[in-house]
């Protein structure tokens, strides 16, 4: 199937399916609306439901429409916002950013990344909903891939599934660095093809390497960082998924602005300002931090939705974060993976690991290696809403990002992933049908501060009775 037929089928089958999905009432998701899918076909030469059009005929499959539904509404995502976005103008084929051979498209407004995922990821994403929504239910403030809809396009006696998510590094910021972090080291570089990019994605030790002081934030930000992390990471144990990335866009605000003037462009008035992404919580800014009431507009014009942070040369970045590849679950093939890899290297630095070592180990790279804390940049005084820590605006040459506050010797808190919790987990036995429930409250379980519980020589904590 040619990507232009694909495109093309994708926008039919959505703009059919959403539209229909309209004329139904909103109700209550039920336990049976993830394994509902429907199926609408396309004749060529049109039908009483569908619209005649140029590709092959084809048929079109959407998994649970009435519960990613209710994950777009969450999301704050309009039913005609939705079909705007995806279906009005033509999709961007992005060239291929992973080694996953999947093809990933973005709308033209920077809103979605649509991605076609293999026949496994397809049905395990399918067995995580009911957990994912009763995840989001607690929280919709994560930094895991938001999923707003999974659909089928069926043509010529082929399957295509894509998912339709949230955009981590929309294209009107430029990026100045993209890494893939696993917190792993074992042959985690890139490659010499992969540095020849224009614009090339790095990886763990390549960060250690170039970033040695990591990526400063101010104290507000990198708790509210941390502890989404932390949640996110317990979620992710729990089912049993592993091998997921951080993808880290670096925007370097002085550097963009040395080359702007070294291209002589001092006049910037009269440029259209690229505009900021609408969903709620779709940006790295609110996922972190939320606290928005629905509807609420908010003030991102300066930082785009980037989280403001600090480099070791003290320039001023903008940080866009989001985990991606969470719909790999550890089964037997990942486990055969580790135990040959373990034999031949050492199984700790080896990426394919049992899940609690992954979050545990994924964790305290991201708190320890990538983002430190610096109580010397300041947070912004206001606290209303999700404006609350966009303080980049400089108001002398230095402002509040200046190279001498940086802390001189290196924070050594190490982070602990459970804070003395024990979380309930999937088994691998038992029933693969069922979700676990995620924690009773993640509230309750994160605000027993992570940063209480120091321990930066044992990261196991003793099983615990729910009693205690």
């Amino acid at each position: 199937t040619t990507s232009s037929t694909l495109k093309g089928a994708i926008q039919l089958g959505i703009g059919y399916t959403v539209g229909n999905l309209s004329s139904k009432p909103e109700r209550d998701v039920l336990m049976q609306d993830f394994y509902v899918v429907e199926s609408i076909f396309f004749p060529s030469e049109g039908s009483n439901l569908t619209p005649a059009h140029h590709y092959a005929d084809f048929r079109f499959k959407t998994y649970a429409p009435v519960a990613f539904r209710y994950f777009r509404e969450l999301f704050g995502i309009r039913p005609d916002d939705y079909l705007y976005s995806l279906c009005n103008e033509p999709l961007i084929e992005l060239s291929n950013p992973g080694a996953s051979g999947s093809l990933f498209y973005v709308t033209s407004d920077d809103e979605f990344i649509i991605k076609t995922v293999m026949h496994k990821e397809a049905e395990f994403l399918q067995k995580l909903l009911p957990g994912y929504y009763m995840n989001l239910n607690q929280n919709p403030r994560t930094l895991l891939p938001k999923f707003y809809g999974l659909y089928c396009v069926q043509s010529g006696g082929k399957n295509i599934r894509v998912v339709v998510m949230n955009n981590i590094l929309p294209r009107v910021v430029k990026m100045h660095l993209k890494f893939d972090l696993k917190g792993s080291t074992y042959k985690r570089r890139a490659s010499k093809k992969e540095k020849e990019k224009s614009s090339p994605t790095y990886k763990d030790l390549d960060f250690i390497q170039d970033m040695p002081e990591g990526l400063m934030l101010d104290v507000d930000t990198f708790n509210a960082l941390t502890k989404t992390l932390q949640r996110d990471c317990l979620v992710l144990e729990s089912f049993k998924i592993m091998d997921y990335s951080l993808l880290l866009g670096v925007h370097n605000i002085d550097q963009q602005e040395r080359e702007r003037l070294s291209e002589g462009a001092h006049s910037t008035s009269d440029e259209k300002r690229p505009v900021g992404q609408k969903a709620l919580y779709s940006t790295a800014m609110e996922s972190i931090q939320g606290g928005a009431a629905r509807g609420e507009s908010i003030d991102t014009d300066d930082t785009m939705g980037g989280i403001p942070a600090v480099n070791g040369k003290g320039e001023r970045l903008l940080l866009h974060v989001g985990i991606i590849d969470i719909l790999q679950s550890y089964r037997f093939i990942k486990k055969l993976e580790h135990t040959w890899k373990a034999l031949v290297h050492d199984g700790d630095t080896v990426s394919v690991h049992r899940p609690s070592f992954y979050a545990e180990r994924f964790f305290k790279f991201m708190t320890n290696t990538v983002f430190r804390k610096n109580s010397s940049l300041k947070s912004s005084p206001s606290k209303k809403g999700r404006s609350a820590l966009l303080a980049v605006k400089t108001v002398g040459p230095t402002a509040a990002f200046s190279a001498s506050q940086l802390p001189s010797e290196k924070d050594d808190t190490q982070y602990d992933l459970r804070a003395a919790r024990s979380y309930p987990t999937l088994d691998d036995e038992g029933r693969p049908d069922l979700l676990p429930c995620t924690p009773p409250s993640f509230e309750e379980a994160t605000t027993a501060s992570i940063a209480t519980t120091l321990s930066s020589t044992s990261l196991s904590v003793p099983e615990r009775s729910p009693s205690e």
